[in-house]
């Protein structure tokens, strides 16, 4: 047994030879340039940066690297900051010029990795190191991730708040480009703007349970726009819980609670009445409040109108930011499985809203079918995120929206020949 993998070793040789043809006379490094010790390519490489490291590079500029001599080319560039963050770049058809496709960050320090191949394929190589100047404006666009670092539901969007508004579509997807969210298990996922100064980053599907989630920001010295640069951003760490997902039937009068994929609840309730009915489509669980008083004059309800209202409420469960509960509804435990007599909210008996208060957490999917009401808002009143399909959701997003499913385009490959 032990002379196994030698024998294997041999025969793979063989092979080789035989299909390389003359030329090629052993699994060693003779005669074979690609095994040879790559030579110093320092004469045959140039970049558009000062010489000798006495100025600095203005990072407006692309970064452009190229090949002199008909027979030396250019087979790969890596290019990184001291943060360990990559430039994305293109090298042309014939090899001779790569240059760099996205922005170089201000006041910054950055080592490229050349490699070339000369006539005879012998590899060369070649190393790089600059410094960008500093920005010359002092406007910085500062990103803060939410929610708190914590453990979530399955339900839970990661979002971006930005202290400064982006509009053109071009500067969105430098905000864009510099903002990872990665995930254990992985998934995947994007970014979506609702709006001038917010983005969400949300899975295909829900997020996997019991993942790990980061968010990290890569925009400090990033130019944005003529008069704004990036700032430096504070990392996000999330968790995810058990896959909870809690499906009401609003005619059928019941909650079904799912964990993990399995029914281990189904609950009697009470959803909205005509005129108030619930809203249809997926929720997220905001919050948890013990004790909350409830009054109709908070959502517009006259006081001394027959539906008006005045009460103490317990085991509350937000869902909405106008006001959507699932809660305790003693008062209404006769018509709950049978009936719709809310005024939107999702009631239940005391001890159901107990089992739910104490099953449920932030991020948990609440989701509503089947009701006469209108649809959950994808924005502004909670996390409707879910509401809208992928293509929708991956419309809203600077990089990818229009684009056929797929990496991010800086996660393409590389070094991607264009014709010249």
């Amino acid at each position: 047994m032990s002379h196994s993998p030698r024998t294997r070793t041999v025969v793979s040789c063989t092979l080789l030879v035989i299909a390389l043809g003359a030329g090629v006379t052993a699994c060693g490094d003779s005669g074979n340039p690609l095994s040879s010790k790559p030579y110093d390519a320092s004469a045959q490489i140039s970049f558009n940066g000062p010489k000798g490291g006495l100025k600095k590079v203005d990072p407006d500029k692309p970064l452009e690297v190229t090949a002199s001599g008909e027979d030396n080319h250019i087979t790969d560039v890596t290019a990184t900051d001291a943060m360990g963050r990559y430039v994305t770049g293109e090298l042309s058809a014939d090899g001779r010029r790569w240059h760099s496709t996205s922005a170089l960050a201000s006041d910054a320090r950055y080592t490229v990795h050349v490699s070339t191949e000369n006539e005879d394929g012998a590899p060369g190589r070649k190393v790089l190191t600059f410094d960008t100047s500093k920005p010359t404006s002092k406007k910085r666009l500062t990103v803060t991730f939410g929610p708190d670092a914590g453990e979530y539901g399955v339900g839970q969007p990661v979002t971006a708040e930005l202290s400064e508004p982006v509009k053109d579509k071009a500067q969105r997807a430098i905000v864009e480009r510099g903002l990872r969210v990665t995930s254990v298990p992985a998934t995947q996922g994007t970014w979506h703007w609702v709006d001038d100064k917010e983005l969400h980053f949300r899975p295909k599907e829900y997020w996997p349970a019991h993942a790990t989630i980061q968010a990290r920001g890569e925009l400090d010295g990033v130019k944005i726009s003529d008069r704004m640069w990036g700032a430096r951003t504070k990392p996000l760490k999330l968790t995810t819980g058990d896959r909870v997902i809690a499906v009401t039937d609003a005619s059928a009068h019941s909650m079904t609670v799912y964990r993990n994929g399995e029914e281990i609840n189904e609950i009697p309730v009470t959803t909205g009445k005509p005129g108030f009915e619930t809203r249809n489509g997926v929720k997220v669980v905001l919050g948890k409040e013990y004790f909350v008083r409830m009054r109709g004059t908070t959502v517009g309800i006259s006081a001394g109108s027959s539906d008006g209202y005045d009460l103490p409420v317990y085991y509350a469960t937000r869902v909405t930011w106008s006001g959507e509960y699932v809660h305790a509804a003693p008062w209404s435990v006769g018509s709950q499985g049978s009936a719709n007599v809310s005024h939107g909210c999702t009631g239940m008996s005391t001890g159901n809203a107990a089992w739910f208060f104490e099953n449920v957490q932030d991020g948990d999917v609440v989701k509503v079918i089947n009701s006469y009401g209108d649809d959950m808002e994808p924005f502004g009143n909670g996390y409707g995120d879910w509401n809208l399909d992928w293509k929708e959701w991956r419309d809203g997003s600077a990089l990818v929206g229009g684009r056929p499913e797929g990496p991010r385009p800086e996660e393409a490959a590389r070094l991607r020949p264009t014709a010249v």
